[in-house]
């Protein structure tokens, strides 16, 4: 995944290279950020036709999750077609994607 290689190349001349956990934490706090984002645009679910989330939230949250994959050494794209192959499968067999758990 290209992208995963811009964000690492943009970590180490940025010197930001942090263990996986506070990587993590990040990608989570990210997250929540997006989370906030809907809850506020929908009127915490009054209204959720109204869902909004700045493309620059998004784009902080694969940041974070990005850097989480090089952190961890997984290809993220690879990692993608694994999930996508898992859900695929759950759907052929079951009709739903869902784990079942």
């Amino acid at each position: 995944m290209d992208e995963q290689s811009r964000v690492t190349s943009f970590v180490a001349e940025n010197e930001l290279e942090a263990p996986a956990a506070y990587r993590l934490l990040d990608a989570v706090s990210e997250l929540g950020e997006v989370s906030k984002a809907v809850c506020t645009s929908t009127a915490y679910g009054d209204v959720p036709g109204d869902v909004a989330v700045p493309e620059d939230e998004l784009g902080d949250a694969l940041f974070a999750l990005l850097a989480l994959c090089a952190e961890l050494d997984v290809d993220a794209g690879a990692a993608l077609e694994t999930s996508l192959s898992k859900y695929e499968d759950r759907l052929a067999e079951t009709g739903d994607a869902g784990s079942g758990e």
